[in-house]
Formats: C-alpha cells, sequence, structure tokens
C-alpha cells in the first residue's frame, strides 16, 4: 500500500496538538514501559501495523522480553508475565478501546480504579485516546511500517 496524505504536512497545527498530548503522557507518572505497552495493545486492537511496528521497537529498546511482547494479546493467560498494574492497565485500555461495544462498564471501572489513582486513571485514558487517534490516522492514510519500507528498500 502507498501513503494517501502525509497528515503532519497537511495539518501540522493538529500533529502538533496531538504532539503535545503525547508529551504530557511521557510527563505524567506512568511507567513509561507500561505506557508503550497499553500504545501495543490499542493497535493490535485496532490492527494498525504502522504503530504495531513502532511500538514492538520501543518496548524491544526498553529491554521488555520477546515472550512478554509475544504474550501481549493473550495476556489474560500469561499468568505472572504481567504485573497487576500492567494487567489492569491492559483490561481498561481493552475497554475503553472498544467503547461501542463494551460502554465502558462500571466494574471495568472500579477495578481500574482500585489499582490506579484518580490521576493516573485519567492519564491512561488519555494515552488510550492519543493511540486511538493515532492509529485511525495511520490505517486512514496508509503510513508505511519502517519493517515494511526495509523490505523495499
Amino acid at each position: 500500500m502507498s501513503p494517501r496524505i502525509n497528515y503532519t504536512q497537511v495539518a501540522p497545527a493538529g500533529a502538533k496538538a496531538l504532539g503535545s498530548l503525547y508529551g504530557y503522557i511521557t510527563q505524567s507518572d506512568l511507567d513509561p514501559i507500561l505506557v508503550d505497552l497499553v500504545y501495543l495493545r490499542v493497535s493490535q486492537i485496532n490492527g494498525c501495523a504502522y504503530c504495531l511496528d513502532m511500538h514492538t521497537r520501543d518496548l524491544m529498546k526498553r529491554g521488555v522480553t520477546i515472550e512478554k511482547l509475544a504474550l501481549l494479546q493473550a495476556w489474560r493467560e500469561a499468568g505472572k508475565v504481567f504485573s497487576e498494574r500492567e494487567k489492569a492497565a491492559l483490561a481498561w485500555a481493552e475497554t475503553v478501546t472498544r467503547v461501542a461495544e463494551t460502554g465502558v462498564p462500571e466494574d471495568d471501572f472500579k477495578a481500574a480504579s482500585a489499582v490506579f489513582t484518580e490521576k493516573d486513571l485519567v492519564d491512561l485514558t488519555f494515552a488510550i485516546g492519543l493511540m486511538n487517534t493515532y492509529n485511525r490516522l495511520a490505517i486512514s492514510f496508509r503510513n508505511t511500517p519502517q519493517a515494511a519500507l526495509r523490505a523495499e528498500g
């Protein structure tokens, strides 16, 4: 597939606004590995090849094991590979990303609230929303994953 629109060039102010939210999230109290795991899980749900490629690489650079990356999609069955905090973040990411199906039920909110402070939960939800937006941009405008660029060259 070839790219359709370079949205960062066409709408730089919009891209900058998203970048500001990304910067806010990186300055939050959330663990960067936890955030990247959430970004990768959201991208798995949405089927965004560009973001799957990028966040897998980011996590590998942070020293996350291949076993953890391989089991992310089945994190509920992965035993102690994921911490309780990571499991709570991934569950919240799934229910929020699938909001049209789930309606984000009270039980999901209570479970996430039991692990995260209000501030952390809001910041985590910003991160989930941001990744959903980036996924929609990358899929809609056909951003090419780094791996595909390497395969072409």
